[in-house]
């Protein structure tokens, strides 16, 4: 009798699992508090299209610090319960914003990365992100020209003193690199892809200090011609990005959120206000975006950029680092419970050092690739973000979860434009917590969540 060595049973356990549904994560550690998923030309881990359970039953998703990536299990609502202790109720009468959705930013540099890999790994990394059996992105931020993730400085308009724009146009960096590999996740993506465009400088001929860099402001004052030339730069780009067959939304972070939307002139030409995340240590969620919403209910607020690594101390990227995907899923959470429509990461893709970058401002990202094994690794990060982006669709409701008690677990809960309900809930404590979600129109889950780990629940309503 000829017996299989572990390797072939891993191999035919692979394959068994891709046939029946996704793959499992190919788990490697680099020392760090946990793993990263390896993915290369011929395998990498997927996702299960979501299918809803039964009503009466839910499906849950958990990733832990331990090692679990969106390992998925089923169980029974019950119908009643002896001593609930910790109790969420899932309320759809307190009913808040709405979801516009979750993704991250095509830099250059990501571009440069993805583009390093062969054609089947680089598939496997846009279908990690943007298919039905990934996580399912539908934003895409794309910067108008360079940023500090690019490999040089140019804007679309550097030619000095053309106020007519007549040497605008894009670069080989959109042409040949950014704008094709858009096409690509668009082609492979079943959910409509929102794009925005936002700018790191605008020329240096149009800043006080001419240069694209530091402390400058655009010259002049607002109706001159640098005002009105840097106005016509938006819609030139517009014009020229036809080639995305999308509509393009663009973004500027407002300085002076107040002044500017308490101007009647000003405000109609605004829909929304960009928020950072790199100050929100020191600036609470609840004070900053709850009273900015209280103030200027009509205008939605939209997370445009996230990244770790970007401090001095623990600088660039961090194979493994479970606290960073705490970090993205906390900050999550708080936005949406304060307001926020949707988030978006920062580069999709960085290489081992977290670049490249001209100004060498190297941090982290979801995915690091790995050019000289053809191979790239799914951060922690990568699976925290998923956690909402796979499970909260465009056009999900943000509605109440009402506890009497305070917990360690943060949660937010979402009514998707399905009917079916679903509920995040993260664990950065280093213990187990047991917990009850009640929905009145289904009934009980006796639930735990797992020291160190993060969960999404979904079941149907109706």
């Amino acid at each position: 009798m000829k017996y299989m060595s572990i390797l072939e049973v891993l191999l035919v356990f692979k394959l068994v699992l891709y046939v029946n549904g996704g793959r499992p994560c190919a788990s490697m550690s680099f020392g760090d508090s946990s793993v990263v998923c390896v993915c290369n030309t011929t395998y990498c881990d997927t996702l299960d299209p979501l299918r809803m359970p039964a009503k009466g039953s839910y499906i849950l998703y958990e990733s832990s610090k331990s090692g679990k990536r969106l390992e998925s299990t089923t169980g029974p609502f019950i119908k009643s319960i002896q001593d609930s202790g910790l109790k969420f109720t899932f309320n759809v009468d307190k009913k808040y914003q709405q979801i516009k959705g979750f993704g991250g930013a095509v830099t250059d540099s990501a571009t440069v990365n993805i583009l390093s890999l062969t054609k089947e790994a680089q598939e496997n990394l846009l279908r990690s992100y943007f298919s039905e059996d990934g996580i399912e992105y539908n934003v895409i931020r794309v910067p108008m020209a360079s940023c500090d993730f690019s490999l040089h400085v140019y804007t679309y308009a550097d030619s000095p003193d053309d106020f007519d724009l007549k040497n605008f146009s894009l670069a080989k960096e959109d042409v040949e690199m950014k704008i094709p590999l858009i096409q690509r996740a668009i082609s492979m993506s079943k959910r409509p892809i929102s794009l925005f465009a936002s700018p790191w400088t605008s020329p240096a001929w149009m800043k006080t200090n001419e240069d694209v860099s530091g402390k400058g402001t655009l010259k002049g004052a607002a109706g001159d011609k640098y005002h009105k030339t840097w106005a016509n730069y938006f819609v030139s780009m517009l014009s020229a990005s036809k080639v995305f067959q999308a509509n393009i939304q663009f973004f500027s972070a407002l300085d002076g959120v107040i002044s500017v939307l308490s101007d009647m002139k000003a405000a109609r030409y605004i829909n929304g206000i960009a928020v950072h995340w790199y100050m929100d240590e020191f600036a609470p969620a609840g004070i900053t975006l709850s009273t900015t919403h209280k103030l200027f209910p009509e205008y939605y607020l939209f997370a445009t950029e996230a990244c770790t690594g970007f401090l001095l101390y623990g600088k660039g990227v961090q194979l493994g680092s479970w606290e960073r995907g705490n970090q993205y899923s906390e900050d999550i959470i708080k936005d949406l419970n304060n307001y926020v429509t949707g988030w978006t990461d920062w580069n999709i893709a960085l290489d081992l050092k977290g670049g490249p970058t001209w100004v060498e401002n190297y941090v982290d990202s979801p995915v690091i690739v790995d050019t000289a094994k053809d191979t790239f690794y799914k951060q922690p990060m990568f699976y925290h973000l998923a956690h909402f982006s796979k499970f909260i669709p465009e056009g999900s409701q943000h509605v109440g979860l009402d506890s009497p008690e305070k917990s360690k677990l943060e949660t937010v809960a979402f009514l998707r434009p399905d009917g079916a309900a679903t509920l995040v809930v993260l664990n950065q404590a280093h213990a187990d917590v047991k917990f009850v979600i009640w929905d009145p129109e289904v009934g009980y889950i006796n639930a735990v969540s797992h020291a160190d780990s993060i969960q999404t629940y979904v079941w149907r309503r109706s």
